[in-house]
């Protein structure tokens, strides 16, 4: 029998992306197929999920407290699943509640993790996970700190990782440069009219910050490095302090002009070209070509609702920027939509020839009862992009298998760029349920290599990482 989650009439609390109420642990997972043997690690994604909504009709999906959802793999088996609601201050007095619902157990007097922070500024971060130095972090934006986690997905409490005496840290994409072994952020505060670029040893250890204006505050939430430069994008986004109360500050300003800068990779002068209006929701990779700069981003389109995201329909494209003549040329490079776009990052900042990406699609609103569509939200499919010919895969996962981020992860002696698997978590209509599955990035759209069956579903989130055993940072 399909089943589908509860619908409201808030799509971020409906359909794939109702949240979850119980935190579960399950061990030897039931897997179809087979395991990469070489495989030793952690597969993390984090993503809102609010632990209690005041008013579902205004409840906007980036304010969900930040939950996180491993699976641990070894010699061909899956050791466990858990999922874990990250405890700040305000999470863990909630779990602290007795009884506070009948889904979540008993849990008296749950005590806060860690050194205290500013309960104005503290959040249970939910944009990125990420392992650094043999360490797990749960990263968000903004200036709001970091939350360390142990191997197992339990609360350290908050960390200053990357942090700057202005009260900057690490930010949700920070980028890991496998050549350099350099951890990069760009990171920024709500209303601060500048950012700082914070470059990391792959222990942590802040090595040296750039602060850069950003006049009108605009959001920038990712950004592209290469082997020589960082890429900022500036947009019409803009913090606005008349939308404090909504949660989050930012609107769209017709008259702030949509910019790309590149940088120095170790700090100086920016040098801005004009973009058409848009906001870049995230990298594919960048790379020089010559004087050129090659950049490949997500573009969400004019007018964008960053309230409101599924209201949008972002697109693959690519920004060549001239240094020499100091123009930019933009153009399209996929039409379908889509967001989370990956890469092999071996190729972080150097020239590359593939991409993966989840294809968002709007479904038309249900039409009663009896129709289980989905909401508006990611697609069944997830796309593989060969940048040189020109040419896109599509794995279709079929009319219910909500798919999110696929992450690329290498074969254990690879032999090509698109020599591994892509892993992401599929939702199984016919269970109610979740699985990780694991594709051959060679043979997109085959059957997958492996399909670990989860027992519990998976919210559709934000962002994640393949964590092996054996890396230090990345």
């Amino acid at each position: 029998m399909t089943t589908t989650p509860l619908r409201t009439t808030n799509r971020y609390l409906s359909g794939s992306f109702a949240p979850v109420t119980e935190e579960v642990t399950a061990h030897d997972l039931p897997v179809t197929g087979r395991i990469p043997a070489h495989l030793t690690g952690r597969y993390l994604r984090t993503g809102p999920n609010p632990l209690g909504v005041e008013d579902p009709a205004a409840h906007l999906w980036t304010l969900g407290e930040g939950m996180v959802h491993g699976v641990r793999i070894r010699a061909g088996r899956a050791e466990w699943y858990r999922n874990r609601w990250v405890r700040s201050a305000a999470v863990a007095d909630r779990l602290g509640e007795p009884r506070r619902s009948a889904a979540v157990a008993d849990r008296l007097g749950e005590p806060r993790r860690g050194a205290p922070v500013d309960e104005r500024t503290d959040f249970a971060p939910n944009v990125q996970v990420a392992g650094v130095n043999g360490r797990t972090f749960a990263l968000i934006e903004g200036g709001l700190k970091p939350y360390e986690l142990t191997y197992d997905l339990d609360t350290v409490g908050p960390c200053d990782l990357g942090g700057t005496p202005e009260g900057y840290t690490a930010n949700a994409h920070s980028v890991f440069d496998p050549h350099t072994r350099e951890l990069h952020s760009l990171a920024f505060r709500y209303g601060s009219d500048a950012v700082q670029h914070i470059v990391m040893d792959d222990t942590g250890a802040v090595r040296r910050v750039t602060t850069v204006p950003a006049p009108g505050s605009p959001y920038m939430h990712d950004f592209a490095l290469t082997d020589r430069y960082v890429v900022l994008y500036d947009s019409p986004v803009v913090f606005s302090a008349a939308h404090l109360g909504t949660g989050v500050p930012f609107t769209w300003d017709d008259t702030h002009q949509a910019r790309v800068g590149v940088m120095p990779r170790e700090g100086g002068d920016v040098r801005w070209f004009e973009v058409a209006p848009g906001l870049v929701g995230h990298t594919l990779n960048a790379h020089q070509d010559g004087t050129d700069l090659v950049i490949d981003v997500v573009r969400h389109p004019e007018g964008f609702d960053i309230r409101d995201f599924g209201t949008s329909r972002p697109t693959l494209e690519r920004w060549t920027v001239d240094l020499t003549a100091g123009r930019v040329r933009e153009e399209r490079l996929d039409d379908r939509i889509q967001e989370f776009p990956r890469i092999n990052s071996r190729h972080t900042g150097r020239p590359y020839r593939y991409g993966y990406a989840a294809a968002v699609e709007l479904y038309a609103p249900a039409a009663g009862p009896d129709d289980h569509r989905p909401d508006e939200g990611f697609s069944s499919a997830l796309l593989k992009h060969d940048l040189l010919r020109g040419s896109t895969e599509a794995h279709e996962f079929g009319r219910y298998g909500a798919v999110g981020e696929g992450v690329f992860v290498p074969a254990e002696s690879p032999t090509a760029e698109d020599d591994g698997y892509v892993m992401a978590y599929v939702h199984d209509p016919g269970r109610g349920a979740a699985d990780l599955v694991i594709l051959a990035a060679q043979d997109f759209t085959g059957e997958p290599v492996a399909r670990i069956h989860l027992p519990v579903r998976v919210p559709l989130g934000l962002h994640g990482n393949w964590v092996p055993d054996d890396a230090s940072a990345g």
